[in-house]
């Protein structure tokens, strides 16, 4: 457990300098402002607002259609007229007539070659057997078929009954030539007959007597010669020729239900006005008011609740994230724990712009433009939560984005969520999350933009396709919005980054790889004016980094704060032992409080330096904090020691010869003032050991335990063995000459390297 130094009326000082930005009141009023937002952006979509109305009043409002919803009245209406416009559906049977006019040419055959049967007696029996045997054919064909799927019960019945009620009536002169005919006629009567019956059913039949008109010529054109058999051939396929087509009641009934199944649903879209201001409320509108739910008869707060919940369970999301809460817990760095609260406002801020934004693009919807939603930006939120924060909370709020999207996007539909939406919001996003994580410059944003704008394409070509009704002209349309959409998101990004980077005091991973660049101004200064601090800062800043990242702090601020951390020292290199070169040490000619204040200026030098370059506050405070306030204990020990020579009065304290500070106020300004005494320390020693360097790293860090200087930031115990750890091992490969540090007892005599190299 560390120790704190405590402020006024007991409250400690980290307490104080946290402030709101640890305050868990503060985060759940941030957290309820998340619901809030998340309420607000879904509510108009989920929610829509109800009217007191009565039947046969007049509205006082125009009311439109808050979404989408099927007119059932008007597409009931729709769909009987599509039915009415069905034409009766025929059907052919097919009951092979030539069979028939066959069986009773073989009985006329039969009965003619019967001698016992007088010439009578056969007219008379033809005269009643022939129609007996239609209905007889007609009665067998119904029987063989009454189980058969080809034919319906109702279409064999109406069959029977046109076929009875066309019915041919054979002359009776006809009755009276059968007797005479001879087998050898009927045999080739036989053949004719057949083939002119099955000429004629060949075709559809609806009215049989149309049908016998051209029996006549096809007999005249038979090869028959005798003027009876003609007549008798002519007269019964006359007969036998019936209707084949009737009228099929069930395949009408299907028909007509086809063509209301194929009736387009009349639609109410949103934004049609239902009624206009003035109005007389008709039944017809009370309806359509009531199937929109607009209708205020009674208190419903279902669907509010609904989106409350919603809204709750998009909150807890976020929430119940454990690497972000854990990162939230860690105050690890002013971009993550210190600012926990800041990270949150922030957060709710990227979220409702992304929001906003979608609701603008969804207003611009439009029958010319049914595609427009693909326009909006909906990767925004998930590449700024990336860049400024960490890639897998920008995957999580790109799965909150997809949701939010997918009902905020789906604009004139009845249905809640719109699939399609959310998948190509969760393509962009992913595709855009994954490109930009490890971006080291700022052109890689437009590179994010262009895979955000090509994956995206794809997946609504892929879903287009899916759906075959979709036009070449829709799907190009919907292809060029997603091409802006990813661009134009890339361009938003690189726009807001600066605004959320100065506003929120967040130092982002891009913006640090841009200030390691050794071609920023004050490195390149650094490099040719002070040759061995450049060199002592790169040394620190591997020492600092690797110390980060064992506690979990941001190893790359770490980093790029040590390149910085000592550009003070710019203004007086040649005071600083590592830019002496062996040379003479302007210190030995001066009075030990002037050289302190030399020494302590280049701290407030630095940090006054790194303001006008406009260096962001983070590495700025390195600079500034990483000595804290510490005692310079070489130059102190020299003043007193020159007092007692000249026999006077020692007038100083240890306090005018401390760093003014502050002291840290994060984990990595502390480190990297650990990880600055450690290398100088080590390069001190001509010949170090093992053991030489854990005694070293061991002492600097317990002297400024004991000196209190880890007070304002939270570095436990814990985290300091692992940091003494690390710096031991990374370390022991870096052995260069630099003067060993004194401890207390011999700070007197062995010199003032050591504090010239603060």
């Amino acid at each position: 457990m560390n120790r704190k130094r405590s402020g006024p009326a007991g409250m400690p000082s980290s307490f104080k300098a946290g402030g709101w930005k640890h305050s868990g009141a503060v985060r759940i009023i941030l957290l309820l402002l998340f619901v809030l937002l998340f309420y607000v952006s879904l509510a108009p979509r989920l929610v829509p607002e109800t009217y007191d109305i009565a039947l046969n009043s007049k509205s006082e409002h125009e009311i439109k259609a808050p979404h989408q919803i099927v007119d059932e009245k008007a597409t009931l209406e729709a769909q009987e007229k599509a039915a009415e416009k069905v034409d009766s559906v025929y059907s052919n049977v097919g009951l092979h007539n030539e069979l028939l006019i066959d069986e009773i040419l073989i009985r006329i055959d039969q009965l003619n070659q019967d001698d016992q049967v007088t010439t009578q007696d056969k007219v008379d029996i033809y005269r009643r057997e022939i129609p007996e045997r239609l209905d007889q054919y007609i009665s067998s064909f119904i029987q063989s078929n009454s189980n058969s799927t080809a034919y319906s019960a109702n279409l064999l019945a109406e069959m029977k009954s046109v076929v009875e009620e066309q019915q041919y009536s054979i002359p009776e002169e006809t009755f009276y030539k059968m007797p005479k005919l001879t087998s050898e006629q009927i045999s080739e009567m036989r053949t004719v007959s057949r083939e002119i019956v099955r000429k004629v059913s060949g075709e559809s039949i609806a009215d049989a007597e149309t049908a016998r008109i051209t029996v006549p010529e096809l007999v005249n054109a038979s090869s028959l010669s005798q003027r009876a058999e003609r007549e008798i051939v002519q007269e019964l396929a006359r007969f036998v020729i019936t209707p084949n087509k009737f009228y099929d009641k069930d395949a009408t009934e299907e028909a007509k239900v086809q063509a209301k199944q194929n009736t387009p649903a009349v639609v109410i879209k949103q934004g049609d006005p239902i009624v206009k201001a003035g109005e007389v409320i008709t039944q017809d509108i009370y309806d359509r008011l009531d199937s929109l739910g607009l209708l205020k008869e009674e208190k419903n707060y279902l669907p509010q609740l609904g989106v409350f919940l919603l809204s709750l369970l998009f909150v807890s999301a976020l929430v119940g994230y454990r690497e972000f809460m854990a990162a939230l817990a860690s105050s690890s760095s002013p971009t993550t724990g210190k600012r926990s609260n800041v990270q949150w406002l922030m957060l709710l801020l990227i979220f409702a712009l992304n929001l906003l934004l979608m609701h603008l693009v969804a207003l611009a919807h439009s029958e010319r433009w049914p595609y427009i939603a693909f326009l909006a930006p909906v990767a925004l939120g998930s590449m700024l939560v990336t860049l400024l924060l960490d890639m897998h909370l920008g995957i999580v709020s790109a799965i909150l984005f997809s949701c939010l999207s997918s009902i905020i996007l789906n604009v004139g539909q009845e249905t809640v969520f719109d699939f399609q939406y959310g998948f190509v919001t969760a393509v962009v996003s992913f595709a855009s999350v994954l490109a930009i994580h490890r971006a080291s410059q700022r052109s890689s944003i437009l590179k994010a933009g262009v895979m955000a704008s090509l994956f995206g394409s794809i997946a609504v070509v892929a879903l287009q396709l899916v759906q075959s009704d979709v036009e070449q002209g829709q799907m190009l349309q919907t292809v060029g919005f997603m091409l802006v959409s990813g661009l134009f998101t890339a361009v938003l990004v690189i726009g807001l980054m600066p605004f959320f980077e100065l506003t929120f005091g967040i130092l982002s991973a891009l913006k640090l790889v841009e200030l390691s660049n050794p071609n920023h101004p004050l490195l390149r200064k650094l490099l040719t004016e002070t040759p061995g601090t450049y060199h002592h800062s790169l040394m620190v800043g591997n020492l600092s980094e690797a110390a980060a990242e064992a506690v979990g702090a941001n190893g790359l601020l770490c980093r790029v704060g040590s390149f910085y951390h000592d550009v003070g020292k710019t203004k007086r290199p040649s005071y600083f032992i590592e830019n002496q070169n062996g040379g003479a040490n302007p210190h030995d000619k001066l009075d030990p409080k002037v050289s302190a204040s030399i020494i302590i200026a280049h701290a407030r030098d630095g940090a006054e330096m790194l303001r006008q370059h406009k260096i962001p506050k983070p590495i700025r405070d390195i600079a500034e904090q990483h000595h804290g306030t510490t005692f310079l204990k070489f130059f102190y020990y020299k003043a007193v020691k020159q007092a007692e020579a000249q026999g006077v009065e020692n007038q100083w304290t240890e306090d005018d010869f401390r760093y003014p500070g502050p002291k840290a106020q994060s984990k990595e300004a502390a480190i990297v003032g650990i990880a600055d005494s450690v290398e100088a320390a080590v390069r001190s020693l001509d010949h170090p050991t093992v053991d030489q360097v854990e005694a070293i790293i061991a002492k600097i860090i317990k002297d400024r335990l004991d000196d209190q200087q880890f007070n304002e930031c939270d570095l436990t115990i814990r985290e300091m063995d692992k940091i003494a750890e690390t710096l031991k091992e990374t370390v022991i490969g870096m052995f260069h000459s630099r003067i060993e540090y004194p401890d207390d007892k011999s700070l007197k005599s062995r010199g003032d390297a050591k504090e010239q190299q603060e």
